[in-house]
């Protein structure tokens, strides 16, 4: 008989899983293409390029933002956003965009 190894529930699962879970809406998923071809834009130009209203785009991207995918500055009247760069942010570009 097999002994199978525990598969504890940790802080990096946890974050995978959010990470996943946002990631698995159609305007989340175009957003993350976008910005992992042009690695930061304001809300205008994101909004814009994905064909979503400015509303809709902020709220995905402040969900994005605080669950730690993106960090945000302010240019002006504008808010920027750009990815936060890690091994499973690469992998998950493999996966949605390429």
């Amino acid at each position: 008989m097999n002994r199978y190894r525990k598969m504890p529930i940790n802080a990096e699962l946890r974050s995978r899983a959010r990470y996943l879970t946002l990631s698995g809406d159609e305007t989340r998923i175009r957003i993350l293409c976008f910005l992992f071809e042009y690695e930061e834009a304001c809300v205008t130009d994101i909004a814009e390029s994905v064909g979503a209203s400015v509303k809709s785009t902020s709220h995905h991207l402040r969900l994005m933002k605080d669950n730690g995918m993106l960090e945000s500055e302010r240019m002006g009247t504008s808010i920027c956003y750009k990815l936060i760069p890690s091994t499973f942010m690469n992998n998950l570009k493999k996966a949605i965009c390429d």
